[in-house]
């Protein structure tokens, strides 16, 4: 963790450095991830949402459109956001959906609108200093007894800019911590990718139920 508080000129560079990351990549990153197959994580969000379909799904951090355009094919209402500009206007034309130019360090989200959202490889970009006002955010957004599904690289509580990104890789207990204290209690928790040793099951996917 941080040795000191960051102020809130150093949050800006900081989103500043990953966003721009994002941008400069955006079409590397986009041929490198078109077809991962994350069918897993798709179905424990869409499993653990409670009440008939279609929902509302925000697809937090929905980079190119991947998977906004796979739960609008089902026929959910899906909402894309990104910091990224050149990812928004990508997911935009890819999945047809709206999507939501906004950092998730300055995030304005309707109450109560979405059944569930999902953050798939994105919510490690936030500072754990502003992980419990962010998760917060995200409560407040979903419908009682909504979803949050969550995938982040996991290590041992380092974070810090790294390859032009700052990251964050929590364990799992100081992550369930933050969740817990923002109102969630977890419906379960897997490693990823599936089928490997522990040891190389880098991600960690846990579903998480609005209290």
């Amino acid at each position: 963790m941080p040795s000191q508080a960051l102020d809130k000129a150093q949050l800006r560079r900081l989103s500043e450095i990953t966003i721009g990351h994002y941008d400069r990549a955006a079409e590397d990153y986009w041929g490198g991830t078109r077809n991962h197959d994350v069918s897993q994580n798709y179905e424990a969000l869409l499993e653990a949402i409670e009440g008939e379909p279609p929902y509302a799904i925000l697809d937090l951090g929905c980079g190119p459109g991947r998977d906004l355009r796979y739960f609008r094919s089902l026929g959910h209402d899906a909402t894309g956001l990104d910091g990224s500009l050149e990812f928004v206007a990508m997911a935009r034309r890819y999945s047809g959906c709206d999507v939501l130019h906004q950092d998730f360090l300055a995030m304005k989200l309707p109450a109560s609108r979405f059944d569930g959202i999902f953050a798939n490889a994105s919510l490690f970009h936030v500072p754990s200093q502003e992980l419990p006002r962010v998760l917060a955010e995200l409560a407040e957004s979903l419908k009682s007894r909504g979803v949050l599904f969550c995938s982040n690289p996991r290590g041992n509580n380092e974070e810090g800019v790294s390859g032009d990104r700052y990251s964050c890789f929590l364990d799992l207990t100081t992550w369930r911590d933050y969740v817990t204290a923002a109102g969630f209690f977890e419906v379960r928790h897997y490693y990823r990718p599936p089928g490997l040793p522990r040891h190389k099951q880098w991600w960690l996917a846990t579903v998480l139920r609005k209290g």
